[in-house]
């Protein structure tokens, strides 16, 4: 049974990477090893602008939930970077081909917790949708073995082919709401990035759940000041048990 923050909502938007599949720590890896290479080819004048890539903090607060090009022009310019076009795409391009080498090598699973929720809402008939800036997302929830959970999926190949705009505009996250049919004031988002989560509060949506795996208070805080309406750590805690609960 859900929790009764969900029960007012009428279909469920979740993020990909970090929210139902345990991927966000890849892409964070593929972007450290891109990032460093290009510092160390291209060292920022000031001494204090050279230190590495974070795959935490920096993947956090630069490109996660955003575009390829956007994620990488976005950290590059935190580092005092003014890179041309072609430069910053080739970074992108090279976090890209180890991502997708990472893919092929490793087991990439969805998240338990994620999963128990999924399946609760599904059986409950509420629509669902899954979202991400990124070409993988297909692969990634086929692997996981939930794509047959969602009725939508919008990814980063579809975000190109209509030429939505990345987060924090909220058009990707609108365009999956569309598809649901349920309007966005009565539809969730589940995001575990800051752009994700500034998306849904400005697409109107009645609820923005933000995760947050880091457990870290700083985390949570700046997920509420992004625009998560409520945090949590892991997504059990949409559940509630029968003994606990009443009528979802």
């Amino acid at each position: 049974m859900t929790a009764a923050a969900l029960r007012a909502v009428r279909a469920v938007v979740f993020d990909t990477d970090g929210v139902i599949t345990d991927s966000a720590r890849v892409h964070a890896a593929a972007w450290k090893a891109a990032f460093d290479v290009c510092l160390r080819e291209h060292p920022p004048e000031e001494p204090v602008c050279r230190r590495p890539f974070d795959a935490e903090a920096d993947y956090l607060r630069y490109v996660d939930g955003k575009s390829h090009l956007d994620g990488a022009a976005s950290f590059l310019a935190s580092r005092g970077l003014r890179l041309a076009e072609a430069a910053v795409a080739e970074v992108a391009a090279h976090k890209e081909r180890l991502f997708t080498e990472r893919l092929r090598d490793g087991e990439i699973g969805a998240y338990p917790g994620t999963v128990r929720l999924l399946r609760a809402l599904h059986g409950d008939g509420v629509p669902l949708a899954a979202a991400s800036a990124s070409r993988h997302a297909r692969e990634l929830l086929t692997r996981s073995g939930v794509l047959d959970l969602f009725d939508a999926l919008v990814d980063g190949a579809e975000a190109a082919r209509l030429r939505l705009p990345g987060k924090p505009d909220p058009a990707l996250f609108l365009e999956a709401a569309r598809r649901l049919g349920p309007p966005p004031v009565r539809t969730a988002v589940v995001e575990d990035a800051l752009a994700g989560v500034e998306a849904g509060r400005r697409g109107g949506f009645g609820l923005v759940i933000g995760v947050d795996r880091t457990a870290r208070p700083a985390t949570r805080d700046a997920l509420l000041r992004h625009g998560a309406h409520l945090v949590v750590r892991d997504l059990t805690e949409l559940l509630v048990e029968a003994a606990e609960g009443g009528s979802p």
